[in-house]
């Protein structure tokens, strides 16, 4: 996992190894700086002149310098390192999931794949950047300030002895008991962007039954529980101050006090004032170093959780994919499925489509009816292959999909899902989502096919509109027939509408159809509806219930044999209880 995801510093690798090169001389030379310190106090006892003195102050000023400039090149070669590592970890992770197919996002929820492209991929950053200077800093910073305290205070560096595993055990039980807490936080994270995002998503909805309080209780409930395992552990974490201080001090007055004793009975021969004072330095920075490495731990063990999420995504094979040797033309739009059975997953109580069986012929009109659950979408949704059969075969132009180049196939099927989007931009810009490279002929023709084009025209910007996020600022039958007006652009081999109709009048619905027997007369026309009217002329109709298809044939045929189509037409045509 950490290998995969080193393999997205890619450019990057040059500025972390100079970032490592640059923290070791800044470690260097501050540990040097204590000595050249020592030397000079012990001189300046021994009455030496003010060329000596100053000889050994520039060696340590400039021992300084350089170890401050070793560490802004380490933090400007860090942060660029970093910054661009995350940004590759981001663009490959948005990468791998445009290529998952419907199956594959299934396994994720949007809420958490959100949280894992921003707090699981900034944790990481952070980690990493801590790791380049900070771990490497630390355990040399912690070596070369241990040996130096041996190699000036002799005996008097025992303390390091007590001290050391003292700190490092504290340290380390104490981020052990800090980590199950940090570890929950991150489904929860997930749990919190799940609320805000319907929340924002449903916003006509929530303020349409006056929820407003409900959602914020919600919200707040979701907050609170991450506040409490963020304060458990931060809680725990803190404990590392007062161990860190009770270790300072035991290190200060025992260095203090035997040092003392140690120049007072032996007149300075062992170890000096100078060698005191650089003791207490090193204390100081062996201390630190060691504070540092469990914060390092402590962080490194939030990042694995967060680095593992984000290794999910990377390795998450797309369950739709290129065969060898892919077919790069779709003939015609005829489709056939054959014995098809499919569920949505192997944990799946049962299938959601079964023993289909179904010809269309190319250029043919047809209608889709049946009830609420009966798999209509899921019918549609085999033919682009955003979803694989689990048993039989689909065709496309008398040639299994699976045996087509994914790209090809969708750019031969147009489909107008139920929940469709407009994306920020002018319509025109929408529209060319379609086909990129549509002259404004061709724009203006798609859209006088979906009528759409009467309404464009009133807009004070005509095609030049501007689209708010999602459409927000366009009607329902509008956004509709902007999306129908997108897919033809794409001159489709076959062209489904799921239920996207639904939004528009009855006149305007029989302009579109009457448009695609117009225009289009060699596409096929797949149309999902619920309305008998808008699947009447077709020359196919589909009826399905309980993941079968129960009967097909045309208006007349169904009317005749079909008790779910007659019951159907006979409710929405002679008022009934639920006339249209």
């Amino acid at each position: 996992m950490i290998f995969r995801l080193l393999g997205s510093l890619r450019q990057y690798w040059k500025e972390t190894v100079l970032t490592l090169l640059f923290i070791i001389g800044e470690v260097i030379l501050e540990v040097l700086i204590p000595f050249i310190t020592a030397d000079m106090v012990n001189n300046i006892k021994a009455g030496a002149d003010l060329s000596n003195i100053a000889k050994t102050g520039g060696a340590m000023v400039a021992a300084a310098i350089f170890s401050l400039v070793c560490g802004a090149l380490a933090g400007n070669y860090a942060a660029k390192a970093s910054a661009g590592f995350a940004r590759n970890l981001r663009s490959d992770m948005f990468k791998r999931v445009q290529q998952f197919s419907f199956g594959n996002i299934d396994k994720f929820s949007t809420s958490s794949l959100v949280t894992r492209m921003t707090t699981d991929i900034t944790n990481v950053q952070n980690s990493f950047m801590m790791v380049i200077r900070t771990a490497v800093r630390s355990p040399f910073m912690l070596i070369f300030a241990i040996t130096m305290a041996f190699i000036m205070g002799g005996r008097l560096a025992m303390t390091f002895v007590v001290v050391v595993p003292l700190l490092g055990v504290g340290l380390y039980v104490i981020s052990r008991f800090a980590m199950p807490a940090f570890r929950a936080v991150f489904k929860k994270y997930d749990k919190m962007n799940e609320s805000v995002e319907e929340n924002v998503r449903g916003m006509r909805v929530v303020k349409g039954f006056a929820r407003e309080e409900y959602e914020s209780r919600k919200f707040f409930a979701a907050s609170e529980d991450i506040k409490k395992d963020f304060t458990k552990a931060e809680r725990i974490v803190g404990l590392n101050g007062p161990l860190m201080e009770l270790c300072f001090f035991f290190n200060t007055v025992f260095i203090l006090y035997v040092g003392s004793k140690l120049v007072i009975t032996n007149q300075g021969q062992t170890i000096d004032v100078g060698q005191i004072s650089a003791m207490l330095t090193y204390g100081a920075q062996v201390l630190m170093s060691l504070m540092m490495i469990s914060m390092i731990y402590v962080m490194l063990t939030m990042s694995i959780e967060s680095a593992k999420r984000i290794g999910e995504v990377l390795v998450e094979k797309p369950t739709i994919h290129n065969p060898e040797n892919p077919v790069m033309e779709v003939k015609d739009g005829s489709i056939d499925f054959q014995d098809v059975a499919f569920r949505y997953s192997a944990k799946a109580a049962r299938d959601a489509l079964f023993d289909i069986e179904l010809h269309i012929d190319s250029g043919m009109m047809v209608g889709i009816l049946g009830g609420t659950g009966s798999s209509k979408t899921t019918l549609i949704q085999l033919i682009p292959r955003l979803y694989d059969v689990t048993d039989g075969e689909v065709r496309v132009g008398g040639i299994p999909v699976k045996d087509y180049d994914v790209k090809t196939l969708r750019d031969a099927v147009s489909v107008v899902l139920q929940k469709n989007e407009l994306f920020s931009g002018t319509i025109k810009e929408n529209l060319r989502w379609g086909n990129e490279n549509a002259t404004d002929e061709e724009i203006k023709q798609a859209c006088v096919i979906a009528q759409a084009d009467e309404f464009i025209s009133q807009m004070p910007e005509g095609y030049n509109t501007y689209i708010e996020q999602g459409g927000t600022n366009v009607s329902g039958g509008q956004k509709q027939r902007l999306c129908i007006a997108r897919a033809l652009l794409k001159k489709p081999k076959i062209l489904i509408l799921d239920d996207s109709t639904s939004a528009v009048d009855m006149k305007t619905d029989a302009y579109i159809r009457r448009g695609f027997y117009e225009y289009i007369p060699d596409t096929t026309k797949i149309i999902i509806a619920q309305r008998v009217a808008s699947v009447m002329e077709c020359d196919m109709i589909v009826i399905m219930d309980g993941g079968r298809i129960v009967d097909t044939g045309a208006h007349d045929e169904l009317l005749e044999r079909c008790d779910i189509y007659r019951e159907i037409y006979e409710e929405q045509t002679k008022g009934g209880k639920h006339h249209v």
